[in-house]
């Protein structure tokens, strides 16, 4: 779900605790070595999102922040801060190019660039929260 979170609304909070977790602790935020990623840089978005990034002529960059149960993706738009809240069963995460990851949630999508060491390792971090998540497979009984 794509939101508008640039005003504290305690429902909408609420909302977003219900669908990605409530956030990490301070000594689980230690334990995994942090949930937050440093700037990215958007190379291509779905049309809604872009609609919101023509807005302004800055850098289209984001941020992503690991929850128990999802990411929320957020970035900015003029004066407006704006997140995708992704639960884990709907986050498709795609490598693309040497560089690039694709974030997709129903028709939403977000081409990021990653271009440290860092930025793959934080992409891994996401992929291996999400298998831990997955619920079993037939297999695993």
């Amino acid at each position: 779900m794509l939101r508008n979170v640039s005003y504290n609304d305690p429902k909408l909070r609420a909302e977003i605790d219900r669908t990605v977790g409530l956030p990490y602790s301070l000594i689980e935020r230690f334990k995994i070595k942090g949930i937050g990623s440093s700037k990215l840089l958007v190379k291509q978005t779905s049309k809604e999102i872009h609609a919101l990034y023509a807005l302004d002529h800055n850098n289209n960059s984001c941020n992503i922040e690991m929850r128990p149960k999802g990411i929320i993706l957020r970035f900015r738009s003029l004066l407006e801060t704006y997140a995708l809240v992704i639960p884990y069963y709907k986050l498709q995460l795609y490598k693309g190019e040497a560089e690039s990851y694709t974030v997709y949630m129903d028709h939403h999508f977000l081409r990021i660039m990653a271009r440290s060491a860092s930025d793959h390792a934080f992409f891994r971090k996401i992929l291996k929260e999400k298998a831990a998540q997955a619920p079993p497979s037939i297999e695993d009984l």
